[in-house]
């Protein structure tokens, strides 16, 4: 039997999807992926409590998770990269000396951006003179010379791409600047990257609390700080993990991919072993089923992802166009048992957020929402941030879609009211902290986001569309276009 979809006036999931993946959401369950979240923690309990890329708990966690795909009979690529690993050699300090002596807390007040330099630095205060996001060298006119900067996230309105950390950064110590300090432009934990490689001086990530604070100060009169960083760069090795569905057209790939890695800080339970042992848990389900896929599947592990996408970047960059032209989608699940949760679904068709991802983005982002929807589950948008793993994918014209539940994002109270948990709190308290643990869960947030990326990865796997009708349909369906295609085929599927 061939399901007739009509994109447009039909939402894209329908009664044969939901009962097609209605026996593999069954079987893909908490307890599966709590045991490997609970093999990932023993990993980073003998390895200094970290997995951090690089170092040996990544490299059992690679271990793990290759025994894992080749007992459940899949032929599995291991894929070494060289990177500079960077980290605190020493713990940092971020001190006021005047006009009222402060020390702030590392991994609550602040931390340290990855690829920071080393450095101790007393010195004054001082901001951008143009714009306090110091995203133009001109923003830096007349900035005092050896003076600690100050500079807000974000990127202004007509500037060409992203004003990423580093651009700041590389601003202010061309204009003088002895060490550098970004304040987030949100409430929560501040976890920036710079980007490879190491850079020149200390950066320093702090809160929106703080840096309103300084800037207040600043205001009233001269505030002196003190900025000490002592960071170590190596050039290490580390792995991206692949592994294909035996069958399925090569010329139509889903990619269903993960992070591997945490923080230097601690395991990452969460972040991200709870994508990771989601997908891992599917994967061993799809082959535990014997199902036969239409569109290859092709579930990936990427490493060095906290140290600036570097895994999924050196993928992509990896692969000839023919190949890239053979991806038709992308998923991606990074974080999604945070404790206080939302279910948030990436905003493909930007209709929430702003930037839309490629064409065909918004066809996946349906078929999340729908999903969801059906089992009455609320859910809201995520930007397209380029924070994770999808971003290298999404910058080559890849349609992406994916999960998220929160990382250092403060819940509103409506959120609150709509998915319980705490008003005024981080959705993920220990993000990039020691504290993310096997403990640092949601059982109910793990539980729906796991069905919802399982039913999405079955459903795409099944899709009988090309790369080209995909992006041409979501297009038609976001101008309000009403197209009919067949593109659900269920013959010969049984539960």
């Amino acid at each position: 039997m061939t399901a007739v979809l009509t994109l447009g006036a039909v939402a894209p999931v329908s009664a044969n999807d939901l009962s097609e993946s209605k026996g593999f959401r069954k079987a893909v369950t908490v307890a599966g992926i709590r045991e490997h979240q609970a093999a990932l923690q023993a990993i980073a309990d003998v390895n200094g409590g970290t997995r951090l890329s690089g170092t040996s708990g990544y490299d059992q966690s690679v271990d793990y998770v290759k025994g894992k795909l080749e007992a459940a009979g899949y032929a599995v690529t291991v894929t070494p990269f060289t990177f500079q690993l960077v980290s605190d050699r020493t713990p940092p300090a971020f001190q006021q000396i005047s006009p009222t002596p402060a020390t702030y807390s590392n991994g609550v007040d602040y931390n340290t951006a990855t690829y920071s330099g080393s450095g101790d630095n007393t010195a004054p205060l001082a901001t951008p003179s143009g714009d306090s996001r110091g995203c133009y060298a001109a923003d830096w006119a007349g900035f005092p010379a050896g003076s600690v900067a100050l500079v807000v996230r974000g990127t202004p309105a007509g500037f060409p791409g992203a004003c990423t950390f580093r651009i700041k950064a590389t601003n202010a110590v061309n204009a003088g600047a002895s060490a550098v300090v970004i304040y987030n432009n949100a409430a929560g934990a501040p976890n920036f990257t710079l980007g490879e490689p190491r850079f020149t001086h200390s950066v320093l990530g702090v809160t929106q609390a703080l840096g309103m604070s300084l800037r207040s100060q600043l205001a009233a009169g001269p505030v002196t700080v003190r900025v000490k960083t002592d960071t170590i760069a190596e050039e290490r090795t580390t792995y991206n993990v692949t592994a294909e569905t035996a069958t399925g057209d090569p010329n139509n790939v889903v990619v269903v991919g993960a992070h591997l890695d945490s923080v230097s800080r601690g395991p990452g339970i969460n972040d991200n072993g709870s994508g990771s042992a989601a997908i891992l848990e599917i994967a061993e389900q799809y082959a535990a089923q014997a199902r036969d896929a239409r569109n290859k599947i092709r579930f990936m592990w990427f490493g060095a992802e906290e140290h600036g996408l570097i895994g999924s970047t050196r993928y992509v960059n990896s692969l000839p166009q023919t190949e890239l032209d053979k991806i038709m989608a992308m998923l991606n699940f990074d974080m999604i048992g945070s404790p206080n949760f939302v279910r948030f679904v990436y905003d493909g068709d930007g209709s929430a957020t702003s930037p839309a991802g490629p064409p065909g983005s918004a066809y996946i982002e349906d078929l999340f929402v729908d999903y969801f929807n059906s089992q009455g589950l609320a859910n809201e948008p995520t930007q397209f941030s380029g924070r994770s793993d999808y971003g290298p994918f999404i910058a080559k014209g890849i349609p992406a879609g994916g999960l998220f539940t929160g990382a250092e994002g403060i819940k509103t109270v409506a959120q609150a009211q709509t998915y319980g948990g705490t008003a005024g709190a981080q959705y993920d308290p220990c993000y990039h902290l020691a504290c993310d643990t096997f403990a640092n869960n949601s059982n109910t947030a793990l539980d729906q986001m796991a069905d919802a990326a399982a039913h999405v990865t079955l459903t795409l796997s099944r899709t009988k569309v090309d790369i080209t009708m995909l992006a041409a349909s979501a297009a038609m369906r976001s101008s309000g276009t009403a197209v009919q295609e067949d593109f659900h085929d269920h013959e010969g599927v049984t539960e």
